[in-house]
């Protein structure tokens, strides 16, 4: 919040700033009912984890998978999405009644049409059934994607999409009660296309929202060429 409020033009202390947060009660928001999103209990072929040794250097070498849920006033939703790991911008990503194959088939289909697929990108995701579905592996290996998974019962595997979601939940998802299934995709719509991917600042980016950390590796890449 202190860097937001500097990248704004405020000259601001972090300690005021937190006590000012504290006391407005900004600082955590409770946790609510847990929901299985990961079903690994099939028979389907699972991937070995390629994620894990990669060093990254730019854009389209690594995305990651993962899906979540989504309370509404009377139902659960859940919510698909496709990070590229270099620049943590959502590229992909799908909001429907179902956690089915087809759900997160539309959330790869976003990334793919929003994307170049370089020689050596590699998916992550967990071992879910969704992942490993014939459907989902099949659309990877058409558009000569490398499959990776996390290993069993391993959650730092997939850990910065898992942090993600958490970001997602208590920055917009637990401070919103939404009316019904349009309202929450228009809402969340506006936090990962606009928010988080074109103003949230990361500090493993340099403090640079993903969109402007692209066009500065993009800018750098055009200088090293024009030499």
């Amino acid at each position: 919040m202190t860097k937001e409020l500097r990248e704004r033009g405020w000259t601001v202390n972090p300690k005021r700033v937190y006590r000012l947060m504290r006391e407005d009660n900004l600082l955590c928001v409770r946790k609510r009912k847990f929901v299985v999103t990961t079903d690994s209990n099939h028979a389907r072929k699972v991937y070995p984890n390629l994620a894990r040794d990669m060093v990254l250097t730019a854009i389209n070498q690594l995305w990651r998978a993962d899906i979540t849920y989504i309370r509404l006033r009377d139902e659960f939703v859940f919510l698909a999405v496709i990070l590229d790991a270099y620049s943590r911008r959502v590229i992909g990503w799908a909001l429907d009644r179902t956690m089915e194959t087809s759900s997160l088939l539309t959330a790869l289909r976003m990334a793919l049409s929003r994307r170049t697929v370089e020689p050596g990108l590699v998916h992550h995701s967990d071992r879910g059934s969704q992942y490993t579905s014939n459907d989902y592996t099949d659309l990877l290996k058409a558009n000569g994607i490398d499959i990776s998974m996390s290993r069993k019962g391993n959650p730092w595997d997939n850990a910065a999409c898992e942090s993600f979601m958490k970001t997602l939940k208590y920055e917009q998802v637990l401070r919103n009660e939404y009316r019904d299934l349009a309202d929450a995709r228009a809402s969340i719509r506006e936090f990962l296309e606009k928010i988080h991917n074109q103003k949230r600042l990361h500090s493993a980016l340099g403090y640079l929202p993903p969109a402007r950390f692209e066009r500065n590796q993009k800018d750098a890449v055009a200088r090293q060429l024009s030499v």
